[in-house]
């Protein structure tokens, strides 16, 4: 049995070592027969000039012009609470009432006081004219009349505290009262946030910072494109720059009528520098990014080992700048008019044969609207 086994294993083996003889044999003698392998599919476009306006982008955050938290301005229980979460306020509007029952009964005491201090402040003043009492007893009775306006004006003003209201317009956030809760001095009622107009906060590497100034048009777009969603311009920028960042924080106003930016919220900011540049571009398939460089391969007329000519591909580095939409521009290593590989670019090597095919071509627009979003 062993033995059988040992002549089955020795006959794999011979079989295994003929057929590698046999592919070596053939591919040596391709080889010397000059044998190229067939050209690869790709779509190519041609690189083209273009004229693109300076922007700056950055991520910022949005912040509310004013917004705080209502609080109680003085303790109390909740009598009548007269909003909604969520909803938008006006300046003013009144928002939570706490129970005055007590400070009311204690203001009509007062008014009751205030008239009997002014009755007798008239009969000492007519006594006066007539020198039936001294200047002491006027002086006395003028005193006490305006304590008593006094103690009126007191509890009227420890009322209107009492009526707690939007101290500007915008939308109220989420509510943190009870009808009959006790409120101590300072507790939160609800946060309010000013809706429009807004501010996005936003930084700048110092380099970039020398290119702006208060009144360039900035714009909200919608990530990863140039759409926009709001316009607004540059408030201010920081005299100062962040020594572990080497940042300067910077500052816009957008008027935020859509609505669509809130406190908090992460946008991307583009801002217009008003100056355009000449620039090459390409789609952004055409680059094959890597660690040591990023590059294209540009389509060229190559001598064979045949000497033939055939349409073949050169490995060419570049250096990359901005991009917009489906496009990114070229700073250096690409002219004008040279045709580039778009796709297929991850098969390919520098001299390779290619069959070029642009039936079907990646998208090439620096504002792409995709039809299935």
């Amino acid at each position: 049995m062993k033995k059988r086994m040992l002549i089955v294993v020795a006959a794999l083996v011979v079989l295994i070592a003929s057929l590698g003889f046999f592919k070596y044999r053939q591919i040596q003698a391709a080889m010397s027969a000059g044998w190229t392998p067939p050209p690869e599919a790709v779509t190519t476009v041609v690189a083209a000039d273009a004229q693109w306006e300076g922007t700056m982008h950055a991520i910022g955050t949005a912040t509310a012009v004013n917004g705080v938290v209502v609080s109680a301005d003085l303790p109390g229980v909740v009598s009548d609470i007269n909003f909604e979460s969520g909803r938008a306020v006006k300046k003013g509007a009144v928002l939570v009432r706490l129970d005055t029952s007590t400070e009311r009964a204690q203001l009509s005491s007062a008014v009751a006081r205030r008239d009997l201090a002014n009755l007798n402040l008239e009969r000492v003043k007519e006594l006066r004219e007539k020198n039936a009492n001294s200047q002491a007893d006027l002086d006395r009775a003028a005193a006490e009349a305006k304590q008593a306006d006094a103690s009126v004006a007191e509890l009227e003003a420890v009322i209107n505290r009492k009526t707690i209201r939007a101290p500007f317009a915008g939308v109220l956030g989420i509510r943190q009262v009870n009808l009959g809760q006790y409120l101590e001095g300072g507790s939160p009622v609800v946060p309010l946030q000013a809706a429009s107009p807004i501010y996005v906060n936003f930084s700048v590497p110092q380099q970039n910072a020398t290119g702006l100034s208060t009144g360039d048009k900035v714009m909200v777009v919608r990530e990863g494109t140039s759409e926009e969603i709001e316009s607004g311009k540059l408030n201010a920028v920081n005299s100062l720059i962040d020594e572990s960042t080497r940042n300067v924080d910077v500052q816009a106003e957008f008027s935020n009528h859509s609505g669509q930016l809130r406190p908090g919220m992460f946008v991307e900011v583009a801002v217009m520098l008003g100056e355009s540049a000449k620039v090459v571009t390409l789609p952004v398939s055409a680059i094959a990014y890597a660690p040591y460089g990023n590059s294209v391969f540009i389509v060229e007329e190559m001598d064979g080992p045949d000497g033939k000519k055939y349409k073949g591909v050169r490995q060419q580095f570049v250096k990359i700048g901005d991009s917009r939409g489906d496009q990114v521009s070229i700073l250096s290593g690409v002219s004008a008019g040279q045709e580039v590989v778009t796709s297929g670019v991850f098969k390919l090597r520098s001299g390779a044969a290619v069959l070029v095919n642009n039936n079907i071509t990646p998208s090439n627009s620096t504002d792409p609207k995709p039809t299935d979003s």
